[in-house]
């Protein structure tokens, strides 16, 4: 815990991941709710196959889950989430003629059944 899966449509070429991914993490270990920063996992998955509503429009996105263990403040989450909108906002393409849809959302881990361990 924490878990952070950026979602993104193979329709934004060349995304930044790299960058992103340490931009990201530095966002998200500055925050007090994050403790370890070992802790941390963030990845991306490209989805290759999407459809964004019915309209014939270029059309594109990028979504990111993060994933916390339950009991944290709703402002902490808000701040959590504005954290990954800011460096995405920076860092996703924008293909011309292509709106892109940029969403973030934080989902609650139970806590009485997450299993952890490290090897």
């Amino acid at each position: 815990m924490p878990h952070l899966v950026v979602e993104y449509s193979s329709n934004l070429p060349h995304f930044p991941e790299a960058e992103a991914l340490k931009a990201l993490n530095a966002q998200l270990c500055a925050h007090p709710e994050i403790q370890d920063e070992a802790d941390l996992k963030t990845r991306f998955v490209v989805a290759d196959s999407f459809e964004i509503g019915t309209a014939p429009a270029q059309r594109a996105f990028v979504h990111a889950q993060l994933r916390l263990l339950s009991g944290r403040s709703p402002e902490a989450k808000k701040d959590l989430s504005g954290r990954v909108a800011a460096v995405l906002r920076e860092l996703s393409p924008r293909p011309s003629g292509v709106l892109v849809q940029l969403s973030v959302e934080v989902v609650d881990m139970d806590r009485g059944s997450y299993a952890k361990e490290r090897l």
